[in-house]
């Protein structure tokens, strides 16, 4: 009965620590996290998800859109990106054939993987004019990925880390860079469809 008397304490001690501890991180952060985004919290409990599911911070940090239709070709992914974001006013700003770069170098045959290019000159400015680091987001980028089994996938930097996750950004800023997120999304989601 004594030891049990003691587990108790202590773990009742270390409740109030735990407590007293949280507390004190609240007050003292408190000044810093209410300049976030009101989404951050949102934004950084999904990545969280997804990094405990996968175990692995690149795909966690990833939009992955699937390529429904086997009949599509890695070319006919690439012209429909390239169609649909010219419908929507954004620029293709170029192709990295990266599986040419590795049969090149290695001299053998590999899955198809390319990096395809896309900007608003306008918006960039935008962010480039806000902080000069944003240019490493630039200009937005799709991978479009054969796997190991042949199946095609299309991969993206999850903008709305870069949008919502950390302090708010300027109105028109936000604006903007919330509209080329969504032609993004749009963009791959209708490649991936077979939408021309």
């Amino acid at each position: 009965m004594g030891l049990m008397k003691f587990i108790r304490n202590v773990l009742a001690v270390l409740g109030l620590a735990v407590l007293v501890g949280g507390g004190y991180l609240a007050f003292k952060s408190w000044p810093i996290v209410s300049e976030f985004d009101p989404a951050a919290v949102e934004i950084y409990t999904d990545f969280a998800k997804k990094l405990l599911e996968t175990k692995d911070p690149g795909q966690a940090m990833m939009w992955t859109v699937p390529v429904e239709d086997d009949s599509l070709t890695p070319e006919d992914v690439k012209d429909a990106l390239v169609n649909l974001a010219t419908a929507r006013n954004f620029l293709f700003v170029s192709e990295s054939k990266f599986s040419e770069l590795v049969e090149a170098k290695t001299g053998k045959p590999y899955r198809h993987i390319s990096f395809m290019s896309f900007c608003d000159a306008r918006v960039g400015k935008m962010m480039a004019d806000y902080r000069d680091a944003y240019t490493g987001f630039m200009p937005c980028r799709i991978a479009v990925v054969e796997d190991k089994q042949g199946k095609l996938w299309l991969y993206s930097m999850n903008l709305d880390m870069l949008i919502h996750g950390g302090r708010v950004l300027p109105p028109e800023l936000r604006k903007e860079a919330t509209r080329i997120r969504n032609v993004v999304r749009e963009i791959m989601e209708g490649a991936a469809a077979g939408e021309f």
